[in-house]
């Protein structure tokens, strides 16, 4: 059965970043999602999961500070190299089930191939994490690489490392394809990550409107037997994170 999970960096916002922790507890979550934790103290997010028992589902990589050296930027191999040894060290006592691997900004056949040696790299480097490639939409992030999954899925079977698993979004594959659940349908089997959004804002999933039936999605990804992490990865348009969850049920039925 999946695990849902809160993306703190989203959910919560009318809490400091240290309370969603236990607001996430709350509100019936298992795991959380930080998506560029690098600023506090591994420390201190320990001790939060500690004391909640929530696992740490995600975090994307490398941190903002070093976006020259994102691994399909040509000429990024001795930085992404360094940036992601720093991650590692980071996260060794967080233990993340997935890193997401942001992938930066160009295009063309040279990024490409920069790409797949800097992952094989990395999913050499460290075997036992799983690193995920997520598609994201080129209206959010102009430029970025990885923009379709069609891509995502040509570059992972080039570097063909066990470790290396796709990220499926809700909001991102609706804009980027316009059928979120054909997407689903056509790549379930890769993927070992999912974020929940719905399209136009990346707001809460809604059953009874918008451009994704997220009713027959959740059917389908409980028909495929998916059991990793499911998380909520949108902005609330409620006042209180909480009010905005009645698509769990939905999901957990």
């Amino acid at each position: 059965m999946p695990r849902l999970a809160a993306n703190i960096s989203h959910l919560f916002p009318e809490l400091p970043l240290m309370q969603r922790f236990a607001a996430a507890r709350a509100a019936g979550f298992e795991g959380v999602e930080i998506l560029f934790p690098y600023d506090v103290p591994a420390a201190e997010i320990r001790e939060a999961l500690d004391a909640t028992g929530l696992a740490l589902a995600l975090v994307n990589a490398p941190p903002k500070s070093v976006a020259p050296d994102h691994p399909a930027v040509p000429g990024s191999e001795d930085g992404f190299q360094a940036a992601m040894k720093e991650v590692l060290d980071y996260l060794a006592p967080l233990a993340p089930d997935a890193i997401h691997v942001m992938t930066g900004f160009t295009s063309g056949i040279e990024a490409e191939d920069t790409l797949v040696d800097n992952l094989r790299w990395l999913a050499e480097a460290a075997p036992e994490q799983l690193f995920t490639l997520e598609p994201l939409n080129l209206g959010d992030q102009p430029g970025y690489f990885m923009c379709d999954y069609d891509l995502a899925l040509r570059v992972m079977d080039r570097v063909a490392r066990p470790n290396l698993g796709l990220q499926f979004d809700s909001y991102h594959s609706q804009v980027i394809h316009g059928d979120a659940l054909a997407v689903w349908q056509r790549v379930a089997p890769r993927v070992r990550h999912i974020q929940l959004g719905a399209p136009p804002a990346r707001t809460e999933p809604r059953l009874d409107q918008g451009p994704v039936d997220f009713a027959a999605l959740f059917a389908a990804i409980e028909a495929s037997g998916y059991d990793g992490w499911i998380s909520a990865e949108y902005g609330p348009t409620t006042a209180k994170t909480e009010d905005s969850l009645g698509w769990m049920a939905a999901l957990t039925a």
